[in-house]
């Protein structure tokens, strides 16, 4: 037998813990005051691990666009489970950005709102976003920052490097002689360095880092920003590359910062003082290396073909 339900006294009562507010009711106008814009594309910054590190204003938009743009709609859906959001949601991945990109500018055009998501942090810095709001502007949308979390920055800021000069260059090249030829090109920069990498090629791209720019340049491994299991490896490459080689693997996302030339590391700073003839015969001697490896170098520094250089060279013999 059922129970039965409080009688009914020609009053239809209702408990405040069943009150809950009516999203059907919620217009396509009401929502457009709440973002406090029109048709546009909004580039939104979600966690890079933390959920918690999202801000208010994100929430917000999120849940009042008419669609989320998403790197991986699985992932993503779990912060917007987290926070009750419950906005339709598109895949927009490297595979299909070309498509979609132009299918997300047709629905602006035709009013609606679209906020473009990653996995994790802002889009368009290392994950995909460039080529939409490129299109966006191009057709003369609104494209609206949603600024929050960024892996490089918090990795930045809590390394202990400087940051008063900084470059950002997304992930290093892969093969090790594009990683390599990439290190030599910054061995003497005057500002600190920052770059993400794989897990798994982290000692590798550390051991070029000791090989090019010595075992006493200053670096830091932030592992895992955010969450739970986050680390920073602070001190000269040499002593953090032999942390990382003790240990059974490497896990997580990585962002790798390399500190600035320090005054004995940066001879070649001043090196266009010096003929062709002197830096070619100082690099010879100093690294032990032929005539035309130096020669190369040499090219590289000044920024000038090989060919030039060579030319140069044998003007002063």
């Amino acid at each position: 037998m059922k129970h039965a339900g409080p009688k009914f006294d020609g009053v239809k009562t209702v408990e405040p813990e069943n009150l809950q507010p009516d999203h059907s009711m919620e217009t396509k106008a009401q929502k457009r005051v709440a973002l406090a814009q029109g048709p546009a594309l909004y580039v939104v910054a979600t966690p890079i691990g933390n959920l918690e590190d999202i801000t208010l204003r994100a929430v917000r938009v999120l849940k009042n666009v008419d669609v989320i743009a998403c790197e991986d709609t699985r992932q993503t859906q779990k912060l917007l489970n987290h926070y009750g959001i419950t906005t339709r949601t598109i895949s927009y991945h490297e595979h299909n950005e070309m498509t979609r990109s132009a299918e997300l500018v047709r629905e602006m055009q035709e009013g609606a709102s679209v906020a473009l998501v990653t996995d994790a942090g802002m889009p368009g810095i290392s994950d995909p976003g460039f080529l939409l709001i490129s299109l966006a502007i191009r057709h003369h949308l609104p494209v609206v920052p949603i600024p929050g979390a960024s892996a490089f920055l918090a990795a930045l800021v809590a390394s202990g490097l400087p940051t008063d000069s900084f470059r950002f260059s997304g992930f290093l090249p892969a093969k090790r002689g594009e990683r390599r030829a990439a290190l030599e090109e910054i061995k003497t920069s005057p500002r600190t360095q920052v770059f993400y990498e794989a897990p798994h090629r982290i000692v590798e791209a550390l051991s070029d880092v000791v090989e090019v720019m010595g075992s006493d340049r200053h670096v830091v491994i932030a592992r895992e920003v955010t969450k739970m299991h986050e680390e920073f490896l602070r001190g000269r490459a040499g002593e953090v590359l032999e942390i990382l080689t003790a240990r059974d693997g490497v896990k997580g996302e990585i962002t790798l910062l390399i500190g600035r030339a320090e005054d004995s590391d940066s001879q070649a700073a001043v090196a266009p003082r010096m003929s062709v003839r002197q830096r070619v015969e100082q690099i010879m001697a100093e690294e032990k290396v032929d005539e035309k490896v130096a020669l190369k170098k040499v090219a590289k520094e000044r920024g000038i073909s090989k060919s030039e250089t060579y030319r140069e060279l044998q003007r002063s013999k």
